[in-house]
């Protein structure tokens, strides 16, 4: 309020001053043309009458216009002739000769001197009593052969700025108060419009602020707050999905701890009680002291496998690990991992059976890690087969992938397990995984998806468990 009552000073003056100013320079304009119009007019007056010469003939249509020339000029009118001498001055129509300067107005003489040598001149001054701007114009009377015959001079107080002024001034503050009017109404309604949505984002904010990121807005305007309230309710969106992201991680560290600590514990209890038996001399049987060792080195090369797996798993969760990705054939590296795995299978007379036809296999990886891959999945396989019975591998083309498809003749996975066995630390407990660490499908999952593999479990309908590899291959 304070800054526009310093504004509307400001305007005030320079209006006041420069509409005084436009009046004033409009006033002389006005006088200075009514002062040449009325010297034009004598100067045809006198050559009609007395031609050239020094002074003024006074014919009847000139004594005319003298009695009339103080309406015509409208305020007060002084003629000289050429010797500088008075003629007539328009108050009351009064006509004289031979007046001094003093009857004049004041300052005159030097602007009387200039219209004598053919100039026109002017002289602004204010009256003594009124404190008035006034003006006096003087323009020379030309006869013939560019003769000046005398002068007119027009003096006009200029009572009517202030008022012309006063009543732009009141008009100007009427407009502003107008003006403070519609802005402040404009304001209002603008206000509920702006401060409405602002408070429900504001609420919104101090809910998001408290835990709650399912608060919203609930503002649906189109303009720059509807924008930034659905920026709001994205980022609240988006920020609830990471809080949940960050829950899901919570626990699946506070699991990994559990179970990596479960893993760990069973093995080095094993160990320990082993030793203790060992040393009291519990044990002294050649044959039981031999299985305990070796009950012992069997739970240190678990402990080996899993700390393995463990290294393997956190090295490929890691993206600055690097993947040696180069040109391999993906019938040569099955058929390299069905060997890895073909001494393990015949002591359980397990077959492995592979299937391929006469394709290109052609595919961008890491010759290791699909090898590893790969022998996680047979290893599986061969470890859920029932005796006697075979793991068909199947290497197939369809369009632009290869497929891999390894089948067991086992009892399948559960159901409910499905969606969970690439999971860390997740294991069937069974006799037949007794020694499974549970991040062999971790691990082969990870290698798949460095590699832009797909990989899928699901229970074969003739029976057993399928695990299905699609490779995109290079075109």
């Amino acid at each position: 309020m304070t800054a526009f009552i310093v504004f509307a000073l400001i305007i005030g003056i320079l209006f006041s001053a420069l509409f005084s100013q436009h009046n004033i320079n409009i006033h002389h304009s006005e006088l200075e043309k009514r002062a040449v119009s009325i010297a034009d007019t004598l100067s045809e007056f006198i050559d009609g009458t007395a031609g050239q010469g020094s002074g003024f003939g006074m014919g009847h249509g000139m004594g005319v216009f003298l009695r009339n020339i103080e309406n015509i000029a409208m305020c007060d009118v002084w003629i000289v002739d050429s010797n500088a001498e008075q003629i007539i001055f328009g108050h009351h129509h009064r006509h004289h000769r031979g007046m001094s300067y003093q009857e004049f107005p004041e300052d005159s003489e030097q602007i009387i001197a200039n219209a004598l040598n053919g100039v026109v001149a002017f002289n602004e001054g204010f009256s003594l009593f009124w404190n008035r701007p006034n003006i006096t114009v003087a323009a020379p009377i030309i006869v013939s052969n560019d003769f000046v015959a005398g002068a007119v001079l027009l003096h006009s107080e200029i009572s009517n700025v202030d008022q012309v002024t006063s009543s732009g001034l009141i008009l100007l503050l009427y407009s502003m108060a107008a003006a403070v009017a519609v802005s402040v109404l404009v304001a209002a309604l603008l206000s509920s419009r702006f401060t409405k949505p602002l408070n429900k984002m504001k609420e919104a904010a101090l809910q998001v602020s408290l835990g709650n990121f399912k608060a919203k807005t609930e503002v649906n305007q189109k303009d720059e707050i509807g924008e930034l309230a659905f920026v709001f309710d994205d980022m609240v969106a988006k920020l609830s999905e990471t809080f949940k992201e960050r829950e899901k991680l919570d626990k699946l560290r506070q699991d990994f701890v559990a179970n990596i600590s479960h893993e760990l514990r069973t093995p080095v209890t094993v160990m320990r009680g082993s030793l203790e038996a060992l040393l009291d001399g519990v044990v002294s049987d050649t044959s039981k002291v031999f299985e305990y060792h070796s009950q012992m080195l069997n739970e240190c090369m678990y402990l080996e496998r899993l700390v393995s797996d463990l290294l393997d798993l956190s090295r490929l969760q890691n993206t600055d690990f690097v993947i040696d990705f180069q040109t391999i054939d993906l019938k040569d590296v099955t058929l390299d991992a069905i060997k890895s795995l073909t001494k393990i299978a015949e002591q359980r007379r397990i077959s492995l059976t592979f299937l391929c036809k006469n394709f290109d296999f052609t595919f961008n990886g890491d010759y290791g890690r699909i090898r590893q891959m790969l022998i996680i999945a047979l290893d599986n396989a061969v470890k859920f087969s029932l005796e006697n019975e075979e793991v068909e591998i199947h290497l197939l083309k369809e369009g632009n992938s290869a497929n891999i498809y390894i089948r067991d003749h086992g009892n399948g996975i559960h159901p409910g397990d499905i969606e969970h066995i690439f999971d860390r630390f997740y294991k069937q407990r069974s006799e037949q995984n007794k020694t499974g660490t549970g991040l062999g499908l971790s691990i082969a999952k990870q290698i798949a998806d460095r590699h832009g593999i797909t990989i899928e479990a699901a229970n074969h309908p003739d029976g057993g468990a399928e695990f299905n590899f699609v490779f995109p291959l290079l075109l």
